[in-house]
């Protein structure tokens, strides 16, 4: 039996046209549907365009599901963009972030992360990222986990229950190689439903340090990321699991000899899909 003859080049360059013409299609169709979807809010009186739990969800699905030639640096990239975009489209945004410190890095992961589309806006500190992200009508805030240079406890600006709150830890997809890998936080304006809470941060104030302070929080899954002086005392930034019960934080420093501990809820979300996993499992 005679085989079916290879294709040539012209033949693959056909296909290539085909599989691009397909995937623009998938892309305006999508569009018809954010159409849609933007119908429905304004009839049931509008809602956040953010999602940062749907986002994670979807962004898990992609890298799981990922094999073949093609980086998934390129896809993670290509899906943050359409996702950030057709956000943008429901309800325009801008972000802005912060250039402070490394200010290369914070460029490119804002436009790894949001694309082109989406204005970005620059300033210098985190609090004046939180600042601007209070004063907007809408928009999103990024800033380096330290805050910046000098940034001391910026966390304690997000504690007023109006004030921004953390929604987004980036990079999500974790890899040591990431090409936007500085690790950053995202605020909003409080978000009424769709946050991911699977790690919750806190503002926590203590009258001093401990060195019983890390033990104590490694009990209960939580961790200090972040420490700096105020007028009160110490005051931390923890992140501790979300299934875990809301004075767990308090409880634990408490036990370890703090004393006036005082914890208060400044954001969440989704935990970082670690994807050295999935290297592992194509090698």
């Amino acid at each position: 039996m005679s085989q079916p003859p290879k294709p040539n080049l012209a033949d693959l360059r056909v296909e290539i046209d085909r599989i691009d013409a397909a995937m623009h299609e998938l892309l305006i169709e999508r569009g018809r549907v954010i159409d849609q979807l933007i119908e429905i809010k304004t009839r049931q009186g509008g809602g956040s365009a953010f999602r940062p739990a749907r986002e994670a969800s979807m962004m898990r699905a992609i890298a799981e599901r990922h094999r073949g030639r093609l980086p998934l640096d390129t896809v993670e990239s290509i899906w943050r963009v359409i996702i950030s975009t057709f956000t943008y489209i429901q309800a325009p945004y801008s972000v802005h972030i912060d250039v402070s410190g490394d200010d290369a890095r914070m460029r490119d992961s804002a436009r790894f992360h949001f694309g082109f589309t989406v204005p970005c806006v620059q300033h210098v500190g985190a609090a004046d990222v939180i600042r601007a992200v209070g004063g907007s009508g809408g928009d999103l805030g990024m800033f380096a986990l330290d805050g910046g240079p000098g940034a001391g406890a910026w966390w304690t600006r997000l504690v007023p229950a109006d004030a921004p709150k953390i929604i987004a830890r980036l990079p999500f997809v974790e890899r040591t190689d990431h090409p936007a890998g500085l690790p950053a936080f995202v605020i909003s304006k409080p978000l009424v439903d769709g946050g991911a809470r699977e790690v919750v941060l806190e503002s926590v104030t203590l009258d001093r340090w401990r060195a019983d302070v890390p033990g104590a929080m490694g009990q209960i899954g939580a961790e200090v990321i972040g420490s700096a002086a105020n007028g009160m005392g110490l005051s931390l930034l923890v992140a501790r699991p979300g299934n875990i019960p809301a004075d767990a934080v308090s409880e634990a420093l408490r036990s370890a000899g703090g004393a006036d501990v005082r914890a208060t809820e400044v954001g969440a979300h989704a935990d970082r899909f670690d994807a050295s996993a999935l290297r592992k499992r194509a090698n």
